[in-house]
């Protein structure tokens, strides 16, 4: 998409001399400037080492708070440790585009229950380049895999007719590692459905998962 930018000029017109004799006025005090707001609140950070390198995710715990719980259970309980990257999404564009996703998937020694779908049209978060999202099958099902975007899929978020996926995060640091597991070869035979030829032939292993802050 093309965006227009309206080039601004900046006129500065000298100001006129006073007749001989007459004071010249003294310009205004200019108004103390506003002090400095805060800086906004960050969620916790979770940083995930990969055999392909480290990856660095913000969680948005003020507007995902059950989704960001439960990953940080999965976190803290060691439940992502030696499990891997496994499904890499990867369209044909310019640049990179697709996802990658992760998890314990489906191992009955790592999983818990499911958790309540926390949609986009209540958080306010997006499918964006770097988002982190929960994978699930219907509403309600998501558990211990997530995945993460590279450009704009926001054709993920919730509308009217589709829950669409719970984001809760977003990359800070390693989107070149996400970018190198998304070049990753796949199969063209292994996974089911809409997801045959996605499964990476050699999952990238999650060595550890642990909170940075």
């Amino acid at each position: 998409m093309k965006i227009a930018l309206a080039s601004l000029a900046l006129l500065f017109i000298a100001p006129a001399q006073a007749p001989v004799g007459e004071a010249v006025p003294t310009p205004a005090t200019a108004p103390a400037a506003a002090p400095a707001l805060p800086p906004a609140p960050q969620g916790p950070r979770v940083t995930l080492a990969t055999k392909a390198g480290t990856i660095t995710i913000e969680l948005a715990r003020d507007k995902a708070p059950l989704t960001v719980a439960n990953f940080l259970k999965y976190v803290d309980q060691k439940r992502y440790d030696g499990t891997s990257f496994y499904r890499a999404l990867n369209f044909t564009a310019p640049a990179p585009i697709g996802l990658i996703q992760g998890g314990v998937r489906g191992r009955s020694d790592k999983v818990l229950p499911g958790i309540t779908h926390e949609p986009t049209t209540k958080t306010g978060l997006s499918h964006t380049d770097g988002a982190v999202s929960m994978a699930r099958g219907a509403p309600g099902t998501a558990a211990g895999d997530f995945f993460i975007i590279i450009g704009d899929l926001n054709t993920l978020d919730a509308n009217d007719k589709d829950p669409g996926y719970a984001v809760f995060g977003k990359v800070v640091d390693g989107m070149d590692v996400v970018r190198t597991i998304l070049a990753a070869p796949v199969s063209a035979t292994e996974g089911t459905g809409a997801m045959k030829g996605q499964m990476i032939s050699a999952p990238i292993v999650i060595t550890t998962a642990k909170r940075a802050r």
